[in-house]
């Protein structure tokens, strides 16, 4: 048997940050994310060697272990050693010999919630094996304190439930880790015209989120009234996104992106650079009316809205910067699991 799992990679289109811990707690918080045909993959195979072998297949990272209750946190292919420990203390694993393997169609640090549904497809395939009664929010919380509690890894909430849940969602963020995630019945043309106007753009460059997304936190715990009133903006512009889908007014989307652009850039100093800066300024040149830095910025990938056929001139200008246009399609499904003989 080979318990396998798939989790969506997202892309995030308003209100990124306002899920972050201490404002989320504080102010509540919003966002708007869709799930892309990029994944997170994880398979749980039995073997004949002893003990527990890790591999992370698109890393080229392997780790063996002796049979153990807890596996050693030191850096190494911790978000699988992370649920492991979490899974054996919770619910117990039997003493068989295994292989988890994972594999992430984009690079750590780019932007799309790459950590996050990693951990989510690694405890859908030990929730696969052991038959685990876990619905799509305690999943998704499972994963959060994992990474947060477990690991002490900084971040927000959106991309765990993302992972989990699927499709385009308009999410709430409030204190005491209370998530209401709300799908949204968009109509099939406005997402084929969103979807045709995106282009997703990777820099070629990955960032460790984790420096920016503290001084994003600090800067609200010292009460940075410019940083505050930046996240209070973003969390408007997730509701502006959310009425422009929902209603069709999809020529707004550009001006949307664009807003939420100026205001990021005042959440913490690292979120844009001249490199970045230089790219949007060409995009928006060539046709573009606004985008976007994914996740938590500093690199990674970027998302430009390119309405009628402006978008490939975008490219064009694109890829003059040395990075990569990333194919993508919307997809409705999160989490999946299955059993393969």
């Amino acid at each position: 048997m080979i318990y396998r799992s798939r989790a969506p990679l997202r892309i995030g289109l308003a209100g990124g940050g306002t899920d972050v811990s201490p404002y989320s707690d504080e102010f509540g918080g919003a966002i708007l994310n869709a799930t892309i045909s990029h994944y997170a993959q994880a398979s749980i195979e039995p073997t004949k060697e002893n003990g527990i072998v890790l591999q992370a297949l698109d890393r080229k990272e392997e780790q063996r272990f002796d049979w153990n209750n807890e596996l050693p946190i030191d850096g190494k292919l911790d978000l699988l050693k992370g649920v492991y420990n979490r899974i054996q203390k919770d619910y117990g694993l039997p003493m068989t010999n295994f292989c988890l393997s994972t594999y992430v169609d984009a690079p750590a640090g780019s932007g799309l919630g790459t950590s996050s549904t990693l951990v989510v497809a690694i405890i859908g395939a030990f929730a696969e094996m052991l038959k685990l009664p876990l619905g799509e929010y305690d999943i998704a919380h499972y994963a959060y304190e994992i990474e947060r509690n477990d690991l002490k890894l900084a971040g927000g909430k959106q991309d765990q439930y993302a992972a989990t849940f699927g499709g385009v969602n308009f999410m709430e963020f409030y204190g005491g880790d209370k998530v209401i995630v709300n799908p949204l019945r968009i109509k099939q043309e406005y997402l084929n015209e969103l979807e045709n106007n995106l282009v997703l753009y990777f820099t070629s460059t990955s960032r460790e989120s984790a420096t920016i997304i503290k001084e994003q936190q600090k800067n609200v715990v010292q009460k940075n009234e410019k940083s505050i009133e930046a996240m209070h903006q973003l969390k408007e512009q997730a509701r502006m996104m959310k009425e422009a889908l929902l209603k069709g007014r999809l020529h707004e989307i550009g001006e949307i992106l664009d807003y939420g652009f100026l205001q990021k850039r005042i959440m913490a100093h690292n979120i844009s650079n001249d490199s970045i800066e230089e790219i949007y300024e060409a995009a928006k040149k060539s046709g573009a009316t606004g985008g976007k830095i994914s996740g938590a910025g500093g690199g990674g990938f970027m998302t430009f809205y390119c309405p009628g056929n402006s978008r490939y001139k975008v490219i064009e200008t694109l890829n003059n910067f040395g990075g990569e246009i990333k194919p993508y399609r919307f997809i409705k499904q999160g989490l999946n699991t299955w059993t393969a003989q």
